[in-house]
């Protein structure tokens, strides 16, 4: 297999002086009538000198066969003359964005998800990127879609049951990561280079995304429950002990329990607690 290599073409400027030679001859002969002779010999060398001019802007460059042979890939940007029998194919170096359609996949626990990638890439070899491949653009897309399959398939949108576990919302950086390795591997033989890639869209799949949703809710409702019941008995812990130490009133277990009991009702209600005058005794 070839790779690039880079050829420097002759300056654009010296050879177009060579050509208002020729055309001053052109101009001379028409002046004497020599018809016969501009037309054999001074316009076919004129045309191909005009057909050598090429001009190339900043990150662009033009890849060159001659009868089918790679002769090279011209980067410099100017003005600048080659040979005229050289076919010549336009290939930009400048990095591109490309946002891909939102795609619904099965992520690693089978959920239906919809997910989208933004790739930055440009041309790294233009050997590659001509020869290599068919249609080098079309391939980035149908590659980025592939690679962003592959992974929606390897990771599980989010998991409830393992908090340590990497997903697709929680380890961003890491599935990022993994995409652009992803993508490099499959992009290199079309002399693609990968400048970033992440995830643009993701979400659970309509008809599953209310659904989850709910599952959503009433996971955070049992982590805020835990935490309020972990600080209420830490709370009422705190109480006996401070009223057996300063001795402020005695209990016995029967009157630890209903302390313990109404302690638990007040710091655990989701509601605001009705306060209850005791006009009697603790027994009453």
């Amino acid at each position: 297999m070839k790779n690039e290599h880079e050829i420097n073409p002759a300056s654009g400027y010296s050879m177009a002086g060579s050509a208002l030679i020729v055309v001053f001859v052109i101009f001379i002969s028409l002046m004497i009538s020599s018809i016969a002779w501009i037309v054999i010999f001074a316009v076919p060398v004129l045309l191909l000198l005009l057909r050598g001019f090429i001009m190339i802007p900043p990150n662009g460059s033009l890849v060159m066969t001659l009868f089918g042979e790679y002769k090279g890939t011209i980067k410099k940007n100017g003005f600048f003359w080659t040979n005229p029998f050289y076919s010549r194919q336009k290939i930009s170096l400048r990095a591109r964005n490309f946002d891909s359609e939102r795609v619904k996949v099965n992520d690693k626990l089978g959920n239906p998800i919809m997910i989208s990638v933004i790739l930055v890439w440009k041309v790294e070899d233009t050997y590659k990127a001509a020869f290599d491949v068919n249609d080098y653009e079309n391939f980035v897309k149908v590659q980025s879609d592939a690679a962003v399959r592959k992974l929606a398939n390897s990771y599980p949108y989010d998991n409830f049951d393992h908090e340590h576990e990497i997903t697709l919302v929680s380890g961003v950086d890491e599935v990022n990561e993994a995409l652009e390795g992803r993508l490099s591997d499959r992009l290199q033989m079309a002399g693609i280079k990968v400048i970033e890639a992440r995830i643009g869209y993701l979400a659970y799949s309509s008809e599953i995304a209310s659904a989850m949703l709910r599952r959503q809710q009433a996971t955070a409702i049992v982590a805020a429950r835990e935490k309020i019941v972990e600080g209420a008995v830490s709370m009422v812990e705190m109480a006996l002990e401070e009223l057996s130490k300063k001795e402020i009133i005695e209990m016995d277990e029967e009157k630890k329990a209903s302390m313990v009991s109404n302690l638990m009702v007040v710091l655990c209600s989701d509601k605001d607690a009705t306060p209850v005058v005791n006009t009697g005794t603790l027994h009453q």
